[in-house]
């Protein structure tokens, strides 16, 4: 089988209209048996490109009326399936020839990562923000069922034998003040078509982006970030805030038997995003999208390593390698790419392309072995000046400008959100941590931070880049973060239907209005900007009052309250009662459309 995927970290929200009529973005790419073309698909540019290799001229393109996500071809290769969208997802089946949609079919919400089974008969496409996975007939491309996963399904792949689909989960689905918190990896029986396991990451595991089944069909590798959540952000060096990581799974148990830091100790691998391995299966390779680097890993070796390291027991394969910033010593080669945020990668015999959403280009690295011969960048279209938008988009994403290229902005707010965890950060003292938040509007929603230490998101903007990377930066670097995140809007909410109020949504609404919800969270934005204590606070943050956080998109932002303490929002509901009209606590059936009110906004 072969499958290409990816999904870039800034392919979720809506993109304002000048971002997206200038630039490309390529995203994902998938190569021909014969390895003598390509095609490409671009975000913003909401099209699909067909390049001649190796030397990436355009020999046809075609626009397509969403904007795509990723691609993967029939076995023959004469249909491209690309999912694009995002409340309004699609799959489309497009000729590879002439670059025409042929059929097309309605899916879920952000569609992403359509995987074909080994016979060609199904497909299998992740309904990100339905957490759900679509399975597909690949021949009348009709939707024969929905399997839900824990939160955010981002990337699939299945084994050779095609009975098991193993779904990367982008973010952790629990409560946040806990002392253990990762993110899952779904197995799904494609017979039963029910998920068989979620495999829980180490401790800290977040923010994974891609997937793949080993070709011998033996293990399962997955790509993600590890939060050190649990300590008070005070230094960087060696990775105190964040690490970068791939994580081992053993298919035949389903059982996790590694974590192995992509970070070298003084320098980051910040943002690790997709998988493939090489034509002889003797290369692992990885790309960076914070550091715009592919890591070429000798798989043979590392499989050996990792096995005469196999800890006895389950527990301590959660804490051994993954503290471990030289295990790849001797194993791994970096290679700086031309082009800057590096996504999907395809490797086509001794060649490995890779799509540069930023700088609209093709990256193209010959090989032999684990040496780099040659790297290009090739541009898929004419250079456009950057905007301070999409320049600000660019750095968002971007590690290089961290001391030692630890993380980016997007490490702990993945597509401008929230990465589901609870950081001490040193700006309202030391030992009362707080859940990340989403930047979403948050420059029209001051003061921001939980407890609104900071008057406005341009001074929280410029105290991260000093004290989250830990680096003097130009003003102008800031000036354009900003740009950028005022031009994000929310997407529309999964609970809508067909872009409007379900009847127990409505029924909620008017709940929110007599329950006097809509007092401190009044329309358009549903905050008042003001900070009010509601007896939330605990240890040294008791009796303190907190900013009124926006509703807007609180369907993805979970979990809630300042700690995360809720994992839902019903449940937030259920431990913080409401009165109605003065006329006693809601029902269970007021909460419920309550809930689905809000998780409409």
């Amino acid at each position: 089988m072969t499958r290409f995927i990816l999904y870039s970290a800034c392919t979720i929200f809506l993109l304002s209209p000048t971002l997206s009529r200038a630039y490309l973005s390529p995203t994902d790419l998938a190569v021909a048996a014969d390895r003598r073309s390509a095609l490409v698909v671009n975000h913003t540019g909401s099209s699909i490109f067909r390049l001649s290799l190796p030397d990436g001229k355009i020999i046809k393109s075609s626009a397509l009326k969403h904007p795509p996500s990723s691609l993967t071809l029939s076995k023959d290769g004469s249909t491209a399936y690309v999912a694009a969208g995002i409340a309004e997802g699609e799959l489309y089946a497009i000729d590879t020839e002439t670059l025409k949609v042929t059929e097309s079919v309605e899916l879920g919400h952000t569609p992403i990562s359509p995987c074909l089974s080994p016979d060609g008969k199904t497909l299998y496409v992740c309904n990100r923000m339905n957490n759900s996975i679509a399975v597909i007939d690949a021949g009348t491309l009709k939707v024969t069922a929905h399997i839900p996963v824990p939160r955010e399904p981002v990337a699939a792949d299945i084994t050779p034998d095609g009975k098991l689909l193993f779904v990367a989960n982008h973010l952790p689905d629990g409560k946040a003040n806990a002392d253990y918190v990762a993110c899952k990896v779904s197995v799904i029986d494609t017979g039963t078509r029910k998920v068989i396991k979620n495999i829980m990451l180490v401790n800290g595991a977040e923010g994974m982006r891609d997937i793949r089944v080993s070709p011998d069909g033996k293990y399962v590798f997955a790509t993600h970030l590890v939060a050190r959540f649990l300590v008070p952000t005070t230094q960087i060096e060696r990775g105190w805030i964040n690490t970068n990581a791939i994580s081992v799974i053993r298919t035949s148990d389903r059982k996790l038997i590694c974590t192995v830091l992509l970070d070298d100790v003084d320098r980051g691998f910040a943002n690790p995003w997709a998988i493939d391995f090489s034509s002889d299966a003797s290369l692992l390779c990885v790309s960076s999208a914070g550091t715009h680097e592919i890591s070429l890993i000798d798989l043979k070796g590392l499989m050996a390593k990792i096995e005469s390291a196999m800890p006895a027991t389950e527990a301590k394969a959660r804490m051994d390698p993954h503290n471990d910033l030289s295990f790849l010593s001797g194993l791994r080669t970096r290679v700086s790419l031309k082009g800057n945020g590096p996504r999907n990668i395809a490797v086509a015999g001794n060649t490995i392309y890779a799509t540069e959403y930023f700088s609209d280009s093709l990256a193209r690295v010959v090989i032999n072995d684990a040496t780099a011969l040659e790297i290009a960048s090739i541009p898929l279209a004419a250079r456009t000046e950057l905007t301070p938008e999409r320049r600000g988009e660019m750095l968002f994403n971007d590690a290089t400008i961290c001391f030692q290229h630890w993380q980016s902005c997007a490490s702990c707010h993945p597509d401008v959100r929230t990465d589901g965890l609870n950081w001490d950060l040193l700006n309202d003292g030391i030992g009362n941590p707080k859940n990340v938040k989403s930047l979403l509007l948050s420059h029209k929603t001051p003061p921001v931070m939980a407890l609104g230490v900071r008057e406005k998101a341009e001074v929280a903007v410029r105290a991260g880049i000093k004290y989250i990377h830990f680096a003097v930066r130009p003003e102008k670097d800031a000036e354009d973060i900003d740009a950028f995140l005022k031009s994000l809007e929310p997407d529309p909410s999964p609970h809508l239907l067909k872009g409007k109020l379900s009847k127990a949504a409505k029924r909620g609404k008017e709940v929110f209005e007599k329950a006097g919800c809509i007092t401190c969270h009044p329309a358009p934005l549903f905050t008042d900007l003001q900070k009010h204590d509601v007896g939330s606070g605990t240890g040294q943050d008791a009796g303190k009052p907190f900013d009124t956080p926006t509703l807007r998109e609180v369907w993805r932002t979970a979990p809630y309250m300042h700690d995360g303490r809720n994992a839902s929002i019903l449940e937030l509901l259920k431990e913080h009662p409401q009165e109605k009209d003065r006329g006693g606590p809601l029902t269970m059936k007021e909460q419920s459309d309550l809930a689905e009110y809000v998780l409409s906004l």
